[in-house]
Protein backbone atom coordinates (compact mmCIF):
# COMPACT_ATOMS: atom_id res chain seq x y z
CA UNK A 1 0.00 0.00 0.00
CA UNK A 2 1.19 3.72 -1.02
CA UNK A 3 1.95 6.27 1.69
CA UNK A 4 -1.16 8.19 0.06
CA UNK A 5 -3.35 5.39 0.88
CA UNK A 6 -1.83 5.19 4.14
CA UNK A 7 -2.55 8.44 4.84
CA UNK A 8 -6.12 7.77 3.53
CA UNK A 9 -6.27 4.91 5.91
CA UNK A 10 -5.16 6.56 8.74
CA UNK A 11 -8.09 9.78 7.99
CA UNK A 12 -10.96 7.26 7.03
CA UNK A 13 -12.33 7.12 10.27
CA UNK A 14 -11.75 10.79 11.76
CA UNK A 15 -15.19 11.73 10.25
CA UNK A 16 -16.84 9.61 12.85
CA UNK A 17 -14.58 9.85 15.35
CA UNK A 18 -13.79 13.19 15.89
CA UNK A 19 -17.32 14.21 16.60
CA UNK A 20 -18.63 11.89 18.92
CA UNK A 21 -14.98 12.12 20.98
CA UNK A 22 -16.16 15.90 21.59
CA UNK A 23 -19.80 14.97 22.22
CA UNK A 24 -18.32 13.31 24.93
CA UNK A 25 -16.30 16.05 25.88
CA UNK A 26 -19.30 18.78 25.72
CA UNK A 27 -21.64 16.30 27.93
CA UNK A 28 -18.73 16.34 30.48
CA UNK A 29 -18.85 20.57 30.23
CA UNK A 30 -22.63 20.84 29.80
CA UNK A 31 -22.70 23.82 32.74
CA UNK A 32 -20.11 26.09 30.82
CA UNK A 33 -22.66 26.21 27.04
CA UNK A 34 -19.37 28.66 25.98
CA UNK A 35 -17.10 25.88 25.81
CA UNK A 36 -19.66 23.18 24.30
CA UNK A 37 -19.74 26.05 21.66
CA UNK A 38 -15.94 26.06 21.43
CA UNK A 39 -15.47 22.54 21.56
CA UNK A 40 -18.13 21.73 18.87
CA UNK A 41 -17.02 24.86 16.87
CA UNK A 42 -13.39 23.24 16.83
CA UNK A 43 -14.54 19.94 16.41
CA UNK A 44 -16.72 20.58 13.10
CA UNK A 45 -13.44 22.53 11.96
CA UNK A 46 -11.69 19.69 12.22
CA UNK A 47 -13.93 17.39 10.44
CA UNK A 48 -13.90 20.00 7.32
CA UNK A 49 -10.07 19.79 7.11
CA UNK A 50 -10.33 16.00 7.37
CA UNK A 51 -13.12 15.15 5.18
CA UNK A 52 -11.40 17.99 2.72
CA UNK A 53 -8.30 16.07 2.68
CA UNK A 54 -10.08 12.73 2.61
CA UNK A 55 -11.36 14.08 -1.00
CA UNK A 56 -8.42 15.06 -2.51
CA UNK A 57 -6.95 11.90 -1.98
CA UNK A 58 -9.78 9.57 -3.16
CA UNK A 59 -9.79 11.93 -5.95
CA UNK A 60 -6.28 11.23 -6.62
CA UNK A 61 -5.53 7.38 -5.46
CA UNK A 62 -8.79 6.18 -5.94
CA UNK A 63 -10.81 3.77 -3.04
CA UNK A 64 -9.78 2.40 -0.19
CA UNK A 65 -10.89 0.51 2.63
CA UNK A 66 -10.22 -0.31 6.34
CA UNK A 67 -10.96 -3.05 8.25
CA UNK A 68 -11.35 -1.38 11.63
CA UNK A 69 -9.58 -3.48 14.21
CA UNK A 70 -8.04 -5.31 11.98
CA UNK A 71 -10.58 -8.19 11.03
CA UNK A 72 -10.32 -9.61 8.02
CA UNK A 73 -13.53 -8.80 5.45
CA UNK A 74 -16.32 -9.00 6.48
CA UNK A 75 -16.30 -10.15 9.42
CA UNK A 76 -15.39 -6.33 11.35
CA UNK A 77 -16.48 -3.11 10.51
CA UNK A 78 -15.52 -1.99 6.82
CA UNK A 79 -15.33 1.87 6.33
CA UNK A 80 -15.01 2.66 2.52
CA UNK A 81 -13.64 5.95 1.07
CA UNK A 82 -14.26 6.45 -2.73
CA UNK A 83 -15.12 9.69 -4.36
CA UNK A 84 -18.89 10.22 -4.17
CA UNK A 85 -18.21 8.86 0.06
CA UNK A 86 -16.06 11.39 -0.17
CA UNK A 87 -17.30 14.39 -1.74
CA UNK A 88 -20.84 13.64 0.48
CA UNK A 89 -18.38 14.11 3.88
CA UNK A 90 -17.13 17.20 2.18
CA UNK A 91 -20.75 18.72 1.94
CA UNK A 92 -21.76 17.44 4.63
CA UNK A 93 -19.22 18.48 7.00
CA UNK A 94 -19.37 22.24 5.37
CA UNK A 95 -23.11 22.52 6.16
CA UNK A 96 -22.57 20.77 10.15
CA UNK A 97 -20.29 23.68 10.53
CA UNK A 98 -22.40 26.60 9.23
CA UNK A 99 -25.22 25.36 11.15
CA UNK A 100 -23.52 25.22 14.20
CA UNK A 101 -21.62 28.33 13.93
CA UNK A 102 -25.46 30.12 13.13
CA UNK A 103 -27.08 28.09 16.17
CA UNK A 104 -24.08 29.37 18.34
CA UNK A 105 -24.95 32.61 16.79
CA UNK A 106 -28.52 32.48 17.89
CA UNK A 107 -27.97 31.19 21.51
CA UNK A 108 -25.74 33.68 21.92
CA UNK A 109 -27.90 36.04 20.46
CA UNK A 110 -30.90 34.83 22.98
CA UNK A 111 -28.70 34.34 25.89
CA UNK A 112 -31.42 35.60 27.85
CA UNK A 113 -33.37 33.06 27.38
CA UNK A 114 -33.45 29.42 29.22
CA UNK A 115 -32.51 27.32 26.68
CA UNK A 116 -31.86 23.63 26.93
CA UNK A 117 -27.58 24.14 25.01
CA UNK A 118 -26.32 21.39 27.61
CA UNK A 119 -28.30 18.78 25.34
CA UNK A 120 -28.64 20.36 21.83
CA UNK A 121 -24.33 20.32 21.52
CA UNK A 122 -23.71 16.57 22.24
CA UNK A 123 -27.19 15.65 20.44
CA UNK A 124 -25.86 17.70 17.42
CA UNK A 125 -22.13 16.11 17.51
CA UNK A 126 -24.01 12.83 17.43
CA UNK A 127 -25.84 13.25 14.28
CA UNK A 128 -22.65 14.38 12.55
CA UNK A 129 -21.09 11.22 13.27
CA UNK A 130 -23.86 9.65 12.38
CA UNK A 131 -24.43 11.23 8.71
CA UNK A 132 -20.57 10.46 8.53
CA UNK A 133 -21.16 6.80 9.51
CA UNK A 134 -23.62 6.32 6.92
CA UNK A 135 -21.77 7.55 4.15
CA UNK A 136 -18.32 5.81 5.12
CA UNK A 137 -20.17 2.40 5.73
CA UNK A 138 -19.01 -0.76 3.82
CA UNK A 139 -21.84 -2.44 4.44
CA UNK A 140 -25.34 -2.89 5.09
CA UNK A 141 -25.76 -3.19 8.87
CA UNK A 142 -23.05 -0.45 9.47
CA UNK A 143 -25.63 1.68 6.43
CA UNK A 144 -28.24 0.71 9.46
CA UNK A 145 -26.52 1.71 12.27
CA UNK A 146 -25.68 4.94 11.36
CA UNK A 147 -29.11 5.67 10.25
CA UNK A 148 -30.55 4.73 13.49
CA UNK A 149 -28.01 6.92 15.11
CA UNK A 150 -29.47 9.65 12.90
CA UNK A 151 -32.64 8.84 14.29
CA UNK A 152 -32.02 9.21 17.58
CA UNK A 153 -30.15 12.45 17.83
CA UNK A 154 -32.47 13.97 14.89
CA UNK A 155 -35.76 12.73 17.42
CA UNK A 156 -33.97 15.22 20.47
CA UNK A 157 -33.23 18.03 18.08
CA UNK A 158 -36.86 17.82 16.10
CA UNK A 159 -38.29 18.05 20.05
CA UNK A 160 -36.29 20.70 21.91
CA UNK A 161 -38.05 22.73 23.80
CA UNK A 162 -40.73 20.59 24.49
CA UNK A 163 -43.63 22.05 23.18
CA UNK A 164 -46.67 20.56 22.37
CA UNK A 165 -46.08 21.02 18.08
CA UNK A 166 -42.43 20.23 18.39
CA UNK A 167 -43.39 16.66 20.09
CA UNK A 168 -46.26 15.78 17.95
CA UNK A 169 -44.17 16.48 14.93
CA UNK A 170 -41.51 14.59 17.01
CA UNK A 171 -43.78 11.77 17.51
CA UNK A 172 -44.65 11.52 13.83
CA UNK A 173 -40.80 11.91 12.67
CA UNK A 174 -40.25 8.85 14.94
CA UNK A 175 -42.85 6.37 13.81
CA UNK A 176 -42.43 7.09 10.19
CA UNK A 177 -38.88 6.63 10.91
CA UNK A 178 -39.03 3.86 12.53
CA UNK A 179 -41.46 1.76 10.01
CA UNK A 180 -38.12 2.55 7.22
CA UNK A 181 -36.05 1.36 9.76
CA UNK A 182 -37.91 -1.64 10.66
CA UNK A 183 -38.33 -2.33 6.65
CA UNK A 184 -34.65 -1.77 6.42
CA UNK A 185 -34.17 -4.42 8.77
CA UNK A 186 -36.23 -6.92 7.28
CA UNK A 187 -34.32 -6.09 3.96
CA UNK A 188 -31.35 -6.43 5.24
CA UNK A 189 -32.32 -10.24 6.99
CA UNK A 190 -33.31 -11.43 3.28
CA UNK A 191 -30.10 -9.86 1.83
CA UNK A 192 -28.20 -12.13 4.36
CA UNK A 193 -30.66 -15.26 4.36
CA UNK A 194 -29.90 -14.89 0.23
CA UNK A 195 -26.38 -14.39 0.01
CA UNK A 196 -24.83 -15.19 3.36
CA UNK A 197 -23.43 -11.75 4.01
CA UNK A 198 -23.68 -8.08 4.27
CA UNK A 199 -20.66 -6.23 2.92
CA UNK A 200 -21.34 -4.50 -0.20
CA UNK A 201 -18.66 -5.75 -2.04
CA UNK A 202 -19.34 -9.14 -1.32
CA UNK A 203 -22.92 -8.72 -2.18
CA UNK A 204 -21.83 -7.24 -5.51
CA UNK A 205 -20.37 -10.75 -6.40
CA UNK A 206 -22.86 -12.45 -4.87
CA UNK A 207 -26.53 -10.95 -5.93
CA UNK A 208 -26.49 -11.87 -9.28
CA UNK A 209 -25.82 -15.79 -8.39
CA UNK A 210 -29.65 -15.59 -6.49
CA UNK A 211 -32.83 -15.99 -8.38
CA UNK A 212 -34.40 -13.20 -9.93
CA UNK A 213 -37.27 -13.13 -7.82
CA UNK A 214 -36.07 -12.82 -4.80
CA UNK A 215 -33.39 -10.32 -6.41
CA UNK A 216 -36.03 -8.05 -7.24
CA UNK A 217 -37.80 -8.57 -3.64
CA UNK A 218 -35.05 -7.49 -1.90
CA UNK A 219 -34.40 -4.60 -4.01
CA UNK A 220 -38.02 -3.68 -3.78
CA UNK A 221 -38.00 -4.06 0.09
CA UNK A 222 -34.72 -1.61 0.65
CA UNK A 223 -36.25 0.90 -2.16
CA UNK A 224 -39.06 1.43 0.35
CA UNK A 225 -37.14 1.95 3.01
CA UNK A 226 -34.97 4.51 1.57
CA UNK A 227 -37.45 5.67 -0.30
CA UNK A 228 -39.12 6.80 3.00
CA UNK A 229 -36.01 8.06 4.42
CA UNK A 230 -34.93 10.42 0.93
CA UNK A 231 -39.07 11.62 1.10
CA UNK A 232 -39.40 9.58 -2.69
CA UNK A 233 -43.07 10.02 -3.30
CA UNK A 234 -45.69 8.36 -1.94
CA UNK A 235 -43.51 8.27 0.71
CA UNK A 236 -42.72 11.79 1.39
CA UNK A 237 -45.69 13.19 3.23
CA UNK A 238 -44.12 13.08 6.82
CA UNK A 239 -41.49 15.64 5.93
CA UNK A 240 -43.48 19.04 5.36
CA UNK A 241 -45.18 18.74 8.29
CA UNK A 242 -42.09 17.46 10.52
CA UNK A 243 -39.61 19.94 9.62
CA UNK A 244 -41.01 23.13 9.66
CA UNK A 245 -41.70 23.06 13.70
CA UNK A 246 -37.94 22.45 14.41
CA UNK A 247 -35.82 25.40 15.97
CA UNK A 248 -33.89 27.22 12.53
CA UNK A 249 -30.67 25.81 12.87
CA UNK A 250 -32.38 22.05 13.47
CA UNK A 251 -34.56 22.44 10.27
CA UNK A 252 -31.76 23.37 8.36
CA UNK A 253 -29.43 20.20 8.98
CA UNK A 254 -32.00 18.11 8.54
CA UNK A 255 -33.65 19.89 5.30
CA UNK A 256 -30.09 19.78 3.87
CA UNK A 257 -28.66 16.51 5.11
CA UNK A 258 -31.12 14.01 6.31
CA UNK A 259 -33.12 13.39 3.07
CA UNK A 260 -30.05 12.99 1.14
CA UNK A 261 -28.48 10.38 3.20
CA UNK A 262 -31.38 8.65 1.89
CA UNK A 263 -30.63 9.39 -1.42
CA UNK A 264 -26.89 8.25 -1.11
CA UNK A 265 -27.79 4.71 -0.05
CA UNK A 266 -30.19 4.56 -3.18
CA UNK A 267 -27.24 5.14 -5.07
CA UNK A 268 -24.96 2.93 -3.45
CA UNK A 269 -27.40 0.10 -3.13
CA UNK A 270 -28.35 0.32 -7.38
CA UNK A 271 -24.62 0.83 -8.61
CA UNK A 272 -23.29 -1.55 -6.47
CA UNK A 273 -25.96 -4.40 -5.42
CA UNK A 274 -28.62 -4.22 -8.47
CA UNK A 275 -26.85 -2.65 -11.44
CA UNK A 276 -29.12 -4.44 -13.97
CA UNK A 277 -31.47 -1.37 -14.02
CA UNK A 278 -34.58 -3.58 -12.81
CA UNK A 279 -36.46 -0.84 -11.12
CA UNK A 280 -34.77 1.75 -13.34
CA UNK A 281 -38.50 2.67 -14.94
CA UNK A 282 -39.99 3.36 -11.46
CA UNK A 283 -37.40 5.04 -10.18
CA UNK A 284 -38.21 7.72 -12.92
CA UNK A 285 -41.63 7.57 -12.42
CA UNK A 286 -40.97 8.32 -8.90
CA UNK A 287 -39.06 10.54 -9.80
CA UNK A 288 -41.07 12.41 -11.68
CA UNK A 289 -43.95 12.17 -9.82
CA UNK A 290 -41.88 13.35 -6.63
CA UNK A 291 -41.05 16.86 -8.42
CA UNK A 292 -44.38 17.68 -10.33
CA UNK A 293 -46.26 16.73 -6.49
CA UNK A 294 -43.64 18.20 -4.46
CA UNK A 295 -43.50 21.75 -6.67
CA UNK A 296 -47.82 22.04 -6.25
CA UNK A 297 -47.49 21.52 -3.04
CA UNK A 298 -45.20 24.35 -2.44
CA UNK A 299 -47.27 26.65 -5.00
CA UNK A 300 -50.44 26.43 -2.17
CA UNK A 301 -48.02 27.39 0.84
CA UNK A 302 -48.30 30.31 2.33
CA UNK A 303 -45.60 29.79 5.43
CA UNK A 304 -41.97 30.21 3.69
CA UNK A 305 -41.03 27.32 6.11
CA UNK A 306 -43.53 24.52 4.94
CA UNK A 307 -43.24 26.09 1.32
CA UNK A 308 -38.87 25.11 1.73
CA UNK A 309 -40.06 21.94 2.35
CA UNK A 310 -42.27 20.81 -0.20
CA UNK A 311 -39.53 22.11 -2.67
CA UNK A 312 -37.09 20.06 -0.60
CA UNK A 313 -39.74 17.17 -1.93
CA UNK A 314 -40.18 18.23 -5.06
CA UNK A 315 -36.38 18.63 -5.97
CA UNK A 316 -35.22 15.13 -4.86
CA UNK A 317 -37.26 14.16 -8.18
CA UNK A 318 -34.32 15.69 -9.73
CA UNK A 319 -31.53 13.08 -7.94
CA UNK A 320 -34.02 9.89 -8.87
CA UNK A 321 -34.35 11.41 -12.42
CA UNK A 322 -30.49 10.88 -12.88
CA UNK A 323 -30.35 7.40 -10.85
CA UNK A 324 -33.24 5.99 -12.93
CA UNK A 325 -31.21 6.93 -16.33
CA UNK A 326 -28.55 5.44 -14.95
CA UNK A 327 -25.87 6.42 -17.55
CA UNK A 328 -22.26 7.53 -17.02
CA UNK A 329 -23.70 11.44 -17.27
CA UNK A 330 -27.11 10.83 -15.00
CA UNK A 331 -24.73 9.52 -11.98
CA UNK A 332 -22.43 12.61 -12.64
CA UNK A 333 -25.05 14.94 -12.17
CA UNK A 334 -27.29 13.26 -9.84
CA UNK A 335 -23.58 13.51 -7.34
CA UNK A 336 -23.08 17.72 -8.67
CA UNK A 337 -27.13 17.93 -7.80
CA UNK A 338 -26.82 16.45 -4.68
CA UNK A 339 -24.31 18.78 -3.48
CA UNK A 340 -25.78 21.84 -4.99
CA UNK A 341 -29.17 20.79 -2.92
CA UNK A 342 -27.52 20.11 0.40
CA UNK A 343 -25.86 23.80 -0.04
CA UNK A 344 -28.50 26.00 -1.20
CA UNK A 345 -31.78 24.22 0.78
CA UNK A 346 -29.86 24.79 4.19
CA UNK A 347 -28.74 28.07 2.88
CA UNK A 348 -32.47 29.22 2.10
CA UNK A 349 -33.72 27.40 5.70
CA UNK A 350 -30.83 29.71 7.36
CA UNK A 351 -32.17 32.61 5.91
CA UNK A 352 -36.05 31.66 6.84
CA UNK A 353 -34.78 32.07 9.82
CA UNK A 354 -33.34 35.12 10.04
CA UNK A 355 -36.50 36.44 8.37
CA UNK A 356 -38.56 34.66 11.28
CA UNK A 357 -35.81 36.73 13.38
CA UNK A 358 -36.26 40.40 11.25
CA UNK A 359 -40.06 40.11 10.86
CA UNK A 360 -41.63 38.07 13.62
CA UNK A 361 -43.39 35.27 11.44
CA UNK A 362 -42.47 33.28 8.23
CA UNK A 363 -46.00 33.65 7.16
CA UNK A 364 -46.44 35.62 3.48
CA UNK A 365 -49.82 37.04 4.83
CA UNK A 366 -47.83 38.98 7.56
CA UNK A 367 -44.29 39.53 6.61
CA UNK A 368 -43.14 42.82 3.87
CA UNK A 369 -40.94 45.70 3.30
CA UNK A 370 -38.46 42.96 4.04
CA UNK A 371 -35.68 44.42 0.88
CA UNK A 372 -35.80 47.79 2.54
CA UNK A 373 -35.56 46.83 6.28
CA UNK A 374 -32.95 44.43 5.17
CA UNK A 375 -31.03 44.69 2.46
CA UNK A 376 -28.24 42.08 3.39
CA UNK A 377 -31.28 39.88 4.17
CA UNK A 378 -32.73 40.40 0.96
CA UNK A 379 -29.80 39.38 -0.86
CA UNK A 380 -28.98 36.21 1.36
CA UNK A 381 -32.15 34.95 -0.14
CA UNK A 382 -32.46 36.12 -3.60
CA UNK A 383 -28.90 34.70 -4.53
CA UNK A 384 -29.87 30.41 -3.10
CA UNK A 385 -33.38 31.28 -4.52
CA UNK A 386 -32.31 32.45 -8.19
CA UNK A 387 -30.16 28.87 -7.60
CA UNK A 388 -32.84 26.66 -6.82
CA UNK A 389 -34.70 27.88 -9.37
CA UNK A 390 -32.08 26.99 -11.94
CA UNK A 391 -31.09 30.14 -13.19
CA UNK A 392 -28.05 30.03 -15.56
CA UNK A 393 -25.04 30.42 -14.43
CA UNK A 394 -25.77 29.26 -11.23
CA UNK A 395 -24.93 25.48 -10.06
CA UNK A 396 -28.86 24.62 -10.07
CA UNK A 397 -28.93 25.56 -13.90
CA UNK A 398 -25.76 23.31 -14.22
CA UNK A 399 -26.65 20.46 -12.53
CA UNK A 400 -30.21 20.43 -14.19
CA UNK A 401 -28.59 20.87 -17.47
CA UNK A 402 -26.87 17.95 -16.81
CA UNK A 403 -29.34 16.00 -16.11
CA UNK A 404 -31.64 16.79 -19.46
CA UNK A 405 -28.40 15.75 -20.89
CA UNK A 406 -28.79 12.48 -19.65
CA UNK A 407 -32.38 12.32 -20.42
CA UNK A 408 -31.65 13.35 -24.04
CA UNK A 409 -29.13 10.69 -24.33
CA UNK A 410 -30.95 7.89 -23.18
CA UNK A 411 -33.51 8.50 -25.83
CA UNK A 412 -36.47 6.36 -24.33
CA UNK A 413 -39.98 7.98 -24.38
CA UNK A 414 -40.17 8.11 -20.32
CA UNK A 415 -36.51 9.80 -20.49
CA UNK A 416 -38.26 12.56 -22.69
CA UNK A 417 -41.75 12.36 -20.44
CA UNK A 418 -39.13 13.26 -17.24
CA UNK A 419 -36.92 15.72 -19.21
CA UNK A 420 -40.41 17.87 -19.87
CA UNK A 421 -41.28 16.85 -15.82
CA UNK A 422 -37.79 18.79 -14.97
CA UNK A 423 -38.01 21.69 -17.29
CA UNK A 424 -41.45 22.46 -16.04
CA UNK A 425 -40.75 21.79 -12.48
CA UNK A 426 -37.83 24.32 -12.86
CA UNK A 427 -39.72 27.19 -14.51
CA UNK A 428 -42.56 26.55 -11.38
CA UNK A 429 -39.73 26.20 -8.68
CA UNK A 430 -38.61 29.82 -9.63
CA UNK A 431 -42.24 30.98 -9.95
CA UNK A 432 -42.42 30.08 -6.06
CA UNK A 433 -39.33 31.73 -5.29
CA UNK A 434 -40.47 34.56 -7.18
CA UNK A 435 -43.82 34.83 -4.87
CA UNK A 436 -41.81 34.42 -2.09
CA UNK A 437 -39.63 37.92 -3.04
CA UNK A 438 -42.65 39.65 -3.92
CA UNK A 439 -44.78 38.96 -0.98
CA UNK A 440 -42.28 39.33 1.45
CA UNK A 441 -39.42 41.52 -0.04
CA UNK A 442 -41.26 43.68 -2.46
CA UNK A 443 -44.26 44.21 -0.63
CA UNK A 444 -44.97 46.79 1.46
CA UNK A 445 -45.68 45.04 4.70
CA UNK A 446 -48.75 47.53 5.11
CA UNK A 447 -50.60 45.85 2.13
CA UNK A 448 -49.95 41.96 3.33
CA UNK A 449 -53.43 41.02 4.69
CA UNK A 450 -52.11 40.47 8.23
CA UNK A 451 -49.61 43.03 7.98
CA UNK A 452 -50.61 44.81 11.03
CA UNK A 453 -49.53 41.43 13.00
CA UNK A 454 -45.70 41.13 14.15
CA UNK A 455 -44.62 38.62 16.90
CA UNK A 456 -44.21 40.48 20.30
CA UNK A 457 -40.90 38.63 20.96
CA UNK A 458 -38.14 37.38 19.02
CA UNK A 459 -37.85 33.70 18.46
CA UNK A 460 -35.34 31.31 19.94
CA UNK A 461 -34.01 27.73 19.92
CA UNK A 462 -37.16 26.78 22.62
CA UNK A 463 -39.64 28.73 21.95
CA UNK A 464 -42.83 28.00 19.90
CA UNK A 465 -42.91 30.30 17.55
CA UNK A 466 -45.70 29.37 15.71
CA UNK A 467 -48.01 29.98 19.00
CA UNK A 468 -46.77 32.90 19.36
CA UNK A 469 -48.76 36.28 20.50
CA UNK A 470 -49.01 38.78 18.19
CA UNK A 471 -48.73 42.75 18.86
CA UNK A 472 -48.12 46.03 17.04
CA UNK A 473 -44.34 46.85 16.38
CA UNK A 474 -43.25 48.92 14.00
CA UNK A 475 -39.58 48.19 14.23
CA UNK A 476 -37.78 45.52 12.65
CA UNK A 477 -36.08 42.32 14.60
CA UNK A 478 -32.12 42.80 14.36
CA UNK A 479 -30.20 39.83 12.84
CA UNK A 480 -26.68 39.20 14.99
CA UNK A 481 -23.62 38.85 12.90
CA UNK A 482 -23.00 35.72 14.25
CA UNK A 483 -25.94 34.53 12.82
CA UNK A 484 -25.75 36.21 9.21
CA UNK A 485 -22.04 35.47 8.33
CA UNK A 486 -22.38 31.74 8.62
CA UNK A 487 -25.49 32.19 6.23
CA UNK A 488 -23.70 33.92 3.85
CA UNK A 489 -20.74 31.64 4.19
CA UNK A 490 -22.93 28.70 3.03
CA UNK A 491 -24.65 31.07 0.09
CA UNK A 492 -21.02 31.80 -0.85
CA UNK A 493 -20.45 27.86 -0.90
CA UNK A 494 -23.19 27.06 -2.99
CA UNK A 495 -21.68 29.85 -5.58
CA UNK A 496 -18.53 28.39 -5.77
CA UNK A 497 -20.59 25.14 -7.34
CA UNK A 498 -20.46 27.68 -9.98
CA UNK A 499 -17.16 29.19 -10.15
CA UNK A 500 -15.39 26.29 -9.95
CA UNK A 501 -18.03 24.49 -11.99
CA UNK A 502 -15.60 22.67 -14.17
CA UNK A 503 -13.18 21.18 -11.41
CA UNK A 504 -16.27 19.74 -9.69
CA UNK A 505 -18.00 18.26 -12.44
CA UNK A 506 -14.41 16.45 -13.26
CA UNK A 507 -14.89 14.84 -9.46
CA UNK A 508 -18.68 14.09 -10.07
CA UNK A 509 -17.99 12.58 -13.17
CA UNK A 510 -14.79 10.17 -11.88
CA UNK A 511 -17.15 9.32 -9.21
CA UNK A 512 -19.71 8.46 -11.37
CA UNK A 513 -17.05 6.30 -13.91
CA UNK A 514 -16.15 4.98 -10.46
CA UNK A 515 -19.79 4.00 -9.23
CA UNK A 516 -20.54 2.14 -12.98
CA UNK A 517 -16.99 0.19 -12.90
CA UNK A 518 -17.58 -1.63 -9.72
CA UNK A 519 -13.97 -2.98 -9.88
CA UNK A 520 -12.37 -0.81 -7.90
CA UNK A 521 -14.76 -0.46 -5.14
CA UNK A 522 -14.86 -4.40 -5.07
CA UNK A 523 -10.83 -4.65 -5.25
CA UNK A 524 -10.64 -2.04 -2.41
CA UNK A 525 -12.34 -3.84 0.00
CA UNK A 526 -11.16 -7.40 -0.92
CA UNK A 527 -7.94 -6.93 -2.15
CA UNK A 528 -6.45 -5.71 1.26
CA UNK A 529 -7.39 -1.80 0.30
CA UNK A 530 -6.01 -1.53 -2.93
CA UNK A 531 -7.28 0.10 -5.67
Amino acid sequence: MSLSHDLLATFAPLPVLIPLLAAALTLVVGRSPRVQRVLATVALSCAVAVCGVLLYLADRDGTVAVQVGGWETPIGITIVVDRLSAAMLLVSAIVLLAVALYGAGQNIADAQAKQPTSIFWPTYLVLSAGVAMAFLAGDLFNLFVGFEILLVASFVLLTLGATAQRIRAGVSYVMVSMVSSLIFLIGTAVVYGATGTLNFAQLSLRMDAIPDGIRQAVYAVLLVAFGIKAAVFPLSNWLPDSYPTAPAPVTAVFAGLLTKVGVYAIVRTQTLMFPDGGFDNLLLITGLLTMLIGIFGAIAQNDIRRLLSFTLVSHIGYMMFGVGIANAVGLAGTVYYIAHHILVQTALFLVAGLIERQAGSTSLRRVGGLAAASPILAGLFLIPALNLGGIPPFSGFIGKVALLQAGAQNGSSLAWILVAGSVVTSLLTLYVMARVWSKAFWRPREQAPDGHLVAATLPSLVEDNTDMLYDERTDPGRLPAMMVLPTAALVAVGLALTVWAGPVLGIADRAAAELQDRASYIGAVLGGGTK
